[in-house]
């Protein structure tokens, strides 16, 4: 599983880099360098953690200052949810388990999920 979720991880990267650059109004030297710089923060803060039941994932902001949950992944199924489940956040350590917004496993997981989080 670890595989699907790096494709997960990817879609964030690619996601961020497409938004920061339809955000760029400007073409100035330092204009660039801090886009490439918030870039860099961003794809590099995306961390992945193990929990007992779900494996989180979490996010820097472009500035690098502040961590917040991007979203929780189902480790093994229960009786709501299967393995591969893709779940918003409810808070920092749970997930809020109202439904799935996808699978990691099936490969709906990379369509549902943007640099902000999955959802």
């Amino acid at each position: 599983m670890r595989e699907e979720i790096e494709n997960v991880l990817e879609a964030m990267r690619e996601d961020y880099k497409r938004w920061s650059s339809a955000c760029a109004s400007h073409d100035s030297a330092a204009h660039s360098r801090i886009k490439t710089e918030m870039e860099e923060n961003y794809c590099n803060g995306l961390e992945v953690t193990e929990g007992s039941r779900y494996w989180k994932i979490t996010s820097t902001n472009g500035s690098g200052t502040s961590r917040s949950v991007s979203g929780f992944i189902v480790k093994a199924g229960d009786k709501k949810f299967c393995e591969g489940d893709m779940l918003k956040p409810a808070g920092w350590a749970a997930p809020a388990r109202n439904f799935a917004r996808g699978n990691v496993l099936d490969g709906t997981g990379v369509y549902n999920v943007r640099w902000t989080g999955i959802g």
